[in-house]
């Protein structure tokens, strides 16, 4: 239970960038501070346009995928080209986690 209130001080830059910060990561300015005292991680939420190109991504992945699928048997040289590009998308997806 917090029962214990600290207070600082701090530029009114700082003070904005603490608190613009915060917002960002969807968290309120003292859970914000807390996590950074004690090294937690914090994520920036992704705003609806990253939403989008995410998934954007990820469909690219998988019709590349089924692309390089298509040209296994007659052009295997094709479908390992393809199919790097769909790993390299992949990577690439991974980043956002």
């Amino acid at each position: 239970m917090k029962n214990y209130r600290i207070e600082i001080r701090v530029s009114l830059y700082e003070r904005k960038l603490i608190k613009k910060n915060a917002e960002l990561c969807g968290l309120s300015v003292s859970e914000f501070c807390r996590r950074s005292v004690n090294n937690q991680k914090i994520i920036e939420r992704f705003t609806d346009e990253q939403i989008e190109l995410y998934k954007s991504l990820l469909q690219y992945h998988h019709h590349f995928q089924r692309i390089g699928n298509m040209f296994s048997k007659n052009n295997p040289s094709l479908s390992l080209e393809v199919r790097e590009l769909a790993n390299q998308f992949k990577e690439h997806l991974k980043g956002f986690n």
